[in-house]
């Protein structure tokens, strides 16, 4: 299997999908196959759930010496993320100068490059975040 096809066979490398415990109905990203709160295999499975991507700046940092990769966007802020489905992640904020970021800001899950790997310069992709308007 080529490196693109493993890459693009896997739908949780490009979109947000979580898992949602039948049993307590409590949402995790990233997914699980065991609800961590319940500790059940519930009476089913674990329900995959894609998320929307979209919620609020619960809090953020401004980076100034970060890795090497990262060296052309310094500064950049990281900010922990609450999605509208109950989960916290952490990402980029991208697209907003930072003194334009706040906490409670909306916003939204983008697709975007985050680097590349090896001499084949292999492209990663994920998720990074950008105000919504």
């Amino acid at each position: 299997m080529t490196i693109p096809r493993f890459w693009r066979e896997n739908p949780a490398r490009y979109n947000f999908i979580g898992s949602r415990c039948p049993n307590c109905n409590r949402t995790f990203f990233p997914a699980r196959s065991i609800c961590p709160v319940c500790h059940r295999k519930s009476l089913g499975k674990m329900v995959p759930l894609k998320l929307k991507g979209e919620g609020a700046v619960h809090s953020f940092t401004e980076v100034h010496e970060g890795h090497e990769d990262f060296e052309m966007q310094k500064p950049y802020i990281i900010a922990l993320i609450d999605l509208d489905e109950g989960v916290r992640v952490t990402g980029q904020l991208i697209d907003c100068e930072p003194d334009q970021v706040s906490i409670g800001m909306r916003v939204r899950a983008t697709l975007r490059k985050l680097g590349e790997d090896g001499a084949a310069g292999v492209i990663h992709y994920g998720y990074k975040f950008r105000p919504m308007s």
